[in-house]
Protein backbone atom coordinates (compact mmCIF):
# COMPACT_ATOMS: atom_id res chain seq x y z
CA UNK A 1 0.00 0.00 0.00
CA UNK A 2 1.47 3.30 -1.09
CA UNK A 3 1.25 6.40 1.21
CA UNK A 4 -1.45 8.23 -0.66
CA UNK A 5 -4.05 5.09 -0.93
CA UNK A 6 -3.83 4.73 3.20
CA UNK A 7 -4.13 8.56 3.79
CA UNK A 8 -6.69 8.70 1.27
CA UNK A 9 -8.47 5.32 3.24
CA UNK A 10 -7.94 7.78 7.01
CA UNK A 11 -9.78 10.32 5.39
CA UNK A 12 -12.27 8.65 4.05
CA UNK A 13 -13.01 7.00 8.09
CA UNK A 14 -12.38 10.56 9.13
CA UNK A 15 -15.24 11.85 7.02
CA UNK A 16 -17.29 8.69 7.65
CA UNK A 17 -16.66 9.38 11.58
CA UNK A 18 -18.03 12.62 11.29
CA UNK A 19 -21.26 11.67 9.63
CA UNK A 20 -21.70 8.46 11.96
CA UNK A 21 -21.56 11.44 14.91
CA UNK A 22 -24.38 13.58 13.18
CA UNK A 23 -26.19 11.04 12.46
CA UNK A 24 -25.91 8.94 15.78
CA UNK A 25 -26.55 12.88 18.07
CA UNK A 26 -29.63 13.06 15.42
CA UNK A 27 -31.06 9.96 16.69
CA UNK A 28 -30.01 10.59 20.11
CA UNK A 29 -27.61 7.37 20.28
CA UNK A 30 -24.84 8.71 22.55
CA UNK A 31 -22.74 5.10 22.57
CA UNK A 32 -23.22 5.44 18.81
CA UNK A 33 -21.97 8.87 18.62
CA UNK A 34 -19.14 8.10 21.10
CA UNK A 35 -17.95 5.36 19.37
CA UNK A 36 -18.16 7.39 15.58
CA UNK A 37 -15.52 10.31 17.92
CA UNK A 38 -13.46 7.42 18.47
CA UNK A 39 -13.42 6.34 15.09
CA UNK A 40 -12.64 10.02 14.15
CA UNK A 41 -10.03 10.81 16.67
CA UNK A 42 -8.25 7.59 15.52
CA UNK A 43 -8.24 8.20 12.14
CA UNK A 44 -7.06 12.11 12.89
CA UNK A 45 -4.15 10.64 14.62
CA UNK A 46 -3.59 8.30 11.79
CA UNK A 47 -3.44 11.36 9.23
CA UNK A 48 -1.12 13.04 11.41
CA UNK A 49 1.02 9.80 11.80
CA UNK A 50 0.82 8.83 8.00
CA UNK A 51 1.56 12.32 6.45
CA UNK A 52 4.49 13.14 8.56
CA UNK A 53 5.72 9.76 7.91
CA UNK A 54 5.56 9.87 4.77
CA UNK A 55 7.38 13.19 3.98
CA UNK A 56 6.05 16.20 1.32
CA UNK A 57 6.96 14.13 -1.73
CA UNK A 58 5.36 10.97 -0.92
CA UNK A 59 1.99 12.68 -1.55
CA UNK A 60 2.93 15.28 -4.77
CA UNK A 61 1.34 14.07 -7.74
CA UNK A 62 3.36 12.02 -9.93
CA UNK A 63 5.28 14.05 -12.92
CA UNK A 64 4.46 12.82 -16.56
CA UNK A 65 6.76 13.33 -18.88
CA UNK A 66 4.74 15.25 -21.91
CA UNK A 67 7.25 14.39 -25.03
CA UNK A 68 5.47 16.98 -26.98
CA UNK A 69 5.94 19.79 -25.18
CA UNK A 70 9.22 18.89 -25.11
CA UNK A 71 9.84 19.11 -28.87
CA UNK A 72 7.40 21.91 -29.10
CA UNK A 73 9.76 23.84 -26.60
CA UNK A 74 12.93 22.66 -28.32
CA UNK A 75 11.60 24.36 -31.45
CA UNK A 76 11.03 27.17 -30.12
CA UNK A 77 14.70 27.58 -28.57
CA UNK A 78 16.28 26.49 -32.18
CA UNK A 79 13.93 29.42 -33.47
CA UNK A 80 15.18 31.72 -31.11
CA UNK A 81 19.09 31.04 -31.78
CA UNK A 82 17.81 30.75 -35.57
CA UNK A 83 16.93 34.26 -35.24
CA UNK A 84 20.31 35.14 -33.31
CA UNK A 85 19.92 34.67 -30.04
CA UNK A 86 23.00 32.85 -28.38
CA UNK A 87 21.93 29.46 -27.54
CA UNK A 88 23.92 28.65 -24.19
CA UNK A 89 21.49 31.83 -22.73
CA UNK A 90 17.93 30.70 -24.04
CA UNK A 91 19.15 27.52 -22.84
CA UNK A 92 20.50 28.84 -19.09
CA UNK A 93 17.22 31.29 -19.45
CA UNK A 94 15.03 27.85 -19.72
CA UNK A 95 16.80 26.29 -16.81
CA UNK A 96 16.23 29.05 -14.62
CA UNK A 97 12.63 29.39 -15.54
CA UNK A 98 11.85 25.42 -15.05
CA UNK A 99 14.52 25.87 -11.64
CA UNK A 100 11.88 29.04 -10.52
CA UNK A 101 8.55 27.58 -11.18
CA UNK A 102 9.60 24.23 -9.44
CA UNK A 103 10.89 26.00 -6.08
CA UNK A 104 6.92 27.33 -5.94
CA UNK A 105 5.10 24.28 -6.65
Amino acid sequence: MTPRLIRRLVIAVFVAGIAGMIVASILDNNGAAVTAGLFTAVAAVGLILVTSVGGPDAFAEPVVFDDEAAAVLEARIAALVAAGAEEQEVRDLVRDAVRLGRSHS
